[in-house]
């Protein structure tokens, strides 16, 4: 009989750890419109609420996603995030979009979202896409328009595009704000600055390559 209970408090302990660890919890009302007016609202989610009574459907809405970004940048590629800051109504809701542009060879370049899956779908193009696992193995596929790929929560991850045209791709993922990291700029372009000697360490490279990399402009596509 022992054992039975000592069953049943492990199921509820490792449901309660289920839930208690969620990346964006389930709401416990309809939505929770943010807004950044502390008088007049109650902190949810990382995010004042209103009154529900005050949502309007602005507050659910984003116009602009036919719109190509522009891709004229060093990595040729350019990421329009449709998120919380964009949609307001998408506080606790634990969903989000982005479109990302690539010219040709354009590259969204590696990555990680700390708090988000992703899948992605091709609407033009030809893309080279791979995630890395954690136990370092490589997990790549070349996706033609229509093809979808799913991208773990915080995995290395990238899109190449392999043609000579442009390229268009959607992308939904698992959190109202996934976050994103990008790794060459996140190691030689933090600010301030990781300590040379480390990263010389890292990476087995020479100290003058390291600097020059630090000294590079780190720009980002979102």
């Amino acid at each position: 009989m022992k054992g039975v209970h000592f069953l049943a408090a492990f199921g509820l302990l490792v449901l309660a750890f289920t839930l208690a660890s969620a990346f964006d919890p389930s709401p416990l009302q309809d939505f929770c419109v943010a807004i950044n007016d502390t008088k007049t609202g109650v902190f949810v989610n990382g995010k004042f609420c209103k009154d529900p009574k005050l949502a309007t459907a602005e507050d659910f809405f984003f116009r602009g996603l036919n719109k190509p970004g522009n891709t004229a940048n060093q990595l040729g590629s350019k990421v329009t995030q449709v998120n919380v800051l964009q949609i307001l109504g998408l506080n606790t809701l634990g969903i989000s979009l982005a479109r990302i542009d690539f010219a040709p060879y354009g590259l969204n370049p590696p990555h990680i979202h700390p708090r988000g899956t992703e899948i992605l779908t091709v609407l033009e193009g030809t893309l080279y896409v791979g995630f890395v696992t954690s136990d370092n193995r490589l997990i790549t596929k070349v996706l033609y328009p229509g093809d979808v790929f799913v991208f773990p929560i915080g995995l290395i991850h990238f899109q190449f595009n392999v043609g000579n045209t442009n390229a268009v791709a959607l992308a939904g993922l698992s959190s109202q704000n996934p976050g994103v990291i990008t790794i060459a700029k996140a190691v030689f372009g933090s600010n301030p600055a990781i300590n040379p000697d480390v990263l010389v360490k890292a990476f087995q490279l020479d100290l003058n390559i390291v600097k020059q990399l630090q000294s590079k402009l780190w720009m980002d596509n979102n």
